[in-house]
């Protein structure tokens, strides 16, 4: 897909954290400028916005040591090229399975430029603990509310301006199958990337107790693996007694 209404920046950002992070998970990036990840619970559409998106320019293969299939693809918006990483569709990132550790590890360490979280607007609420959870993890988040025409024929009505706000992070009604919305979403993630537009995710807190322990325990993180992203979620998947996240981060 193209458009010409915005003006970003062109250049083959090899120095940018996801070009370089991703090529060490055994990535190439290839011709493209940016990276954009997509996520999103299984039966949200998102394999659907993905082709709306790629068009018969994507491939797929095996992430790098797993068995897990990956499709990769990639679009055009205003001469800006990304690639577009299709994540395994999951309800969580708590590493309890194969996919779920292949989608975190990617957001996680491969930095991309953007996360696309893909949320069926008919079942929103279901689909908002992975919304919470990618928040956790990065900034760059934007959430496309797919199937919107579904959620009109069930008289249903979602307030995206009202969600973006509470959630910190921009919300784009979308409907993938027939094209309607699409050109905001990609607006809002060249926006995001550019950083003409700042998001400001909602986190949970937790107990007084509970953030002194985050507190000490991120700069002992960062001082074992200095320039690792997002110390802080690393801290509470540690406390949480996450194999998984102190076998990857070792």
């Amino acid at each position: 897909m193209t458009d010409k209404k915005l003006a970003l920046p062109t250049e083959h950002c090899e120095e940018c954290p996801a070009f370089y992070n991703l090529e060490q998970m055994g990535f190439k990036i290839g011709n493209f400028d940016r990276v954009v990840a997509l996520a999103g619970n299984p039966n949200t559409g998102k394999s659907t916005l993905f082709n709306t998106l790629t068009g018969l320019k994507q491939h797929t293969g095996n992430w790098p040591g797993k068995t897990v299939t990956r499709a990769e693809g990639g679009y055009q918006f205003n001469s800006v090229r990304y690639k577009l990483v299709d994540l395994p569709g999951t309800y969580s990132l708590l590493s309890a399975s194969q996919d779920e550790e292949v989608a975190r590890d990617f957001i996680l360490f491969g930095q991309p430029d953007c996360t696309i979280v893909v949320t069926d607007a008919t079942a929103l609420e279901r689909n908002l603990n992975l919304v919470m959870q990618v928040m956790e993890i990065t900034d760059r988040v934007v959430i496309a509310l797919n199937l919107m025409d579904e959620a009109k024929r069930k008289g249903l009505e979602v307030d995206a301006r009202s969600l973006s706000r509470d959630l910190g992070v921009p919300a784009v009604p979308i409907t993938a199958r027939s094209g309607e919305g699409i050109h905001t979403l990609l607006a809002t993630v060249a926006d995001l990337i550019s950083g003409e537009l700042k998001t400001k995710p909602l986190r949970v807190e937790g107990t007084p107790e509970f953030q002194k322990a985050v507190k000490e325990l991120v700069p002992m993180i960062e001082q074992i693996a200095p320039g690792i992203p997002n110390a802080r979620w690393l801290a509470i998947r540690l406390l949480d007694g996450d194999a998984k996240v102190q076998q990857a981060l070792v």
